[in-house]
């Protein structure tokens, strides 16, 4: 199993810049595929980011250029670094795990974080 706890939301202008972490608990975090998302109110939890255990990487198009994902193995730390925010960035963003799968749907993802939220002011 592995716990996961988001930190560094916030509120922003527009055009600033965020960085999330998210800390996980356990002995074995480098073999864990990790994705961050997001949810919007009254919208679907949707797909910004994930890394693989093996180390590829894969963005939503709407973030390529702007968010970039990474991970420090030896923190057990996943950090999302959000440049030119948008006020549509807003939102609760969520990081997960999984063992086996990962990749960008939320499906594939057994463990959650509680989110964080980022507010993105025009």
């Amino acid at each position: 199993q592995i716990q996961l706890v988001e930190s560094g939301g916030g509120l922003v202008q527009a055009g600033g810049s965020l960085r999330l972490s998210c800390a996980a608990s356990g002995r074995t975090f480098s073999i864990w595929n990790m994705g961050w998302f997001r949810q919007a109110p009254g919208k679907e939890r949707e797909f910004v980011a994930a890394l693989l255990w093996s180390g590829g990487i894969t963005y939503a198009n709407s973030m390529k250029g702007r968010f970039t994902l990474s991970r420090d193995n030896a923190k057990n730390t996943v950090y999302l670094q959000m440049n030119s925010l948008k006020p549509e960035d807003t939102a609760v963003y969520y990081c997960a795990a999984d063992r086996d799968k990962g990749g960008s749907s939320p499906r594939n993802y057994a463990y959650w974080g509680q989110g964080t939220q980022v507010t993105v002011s025009s």
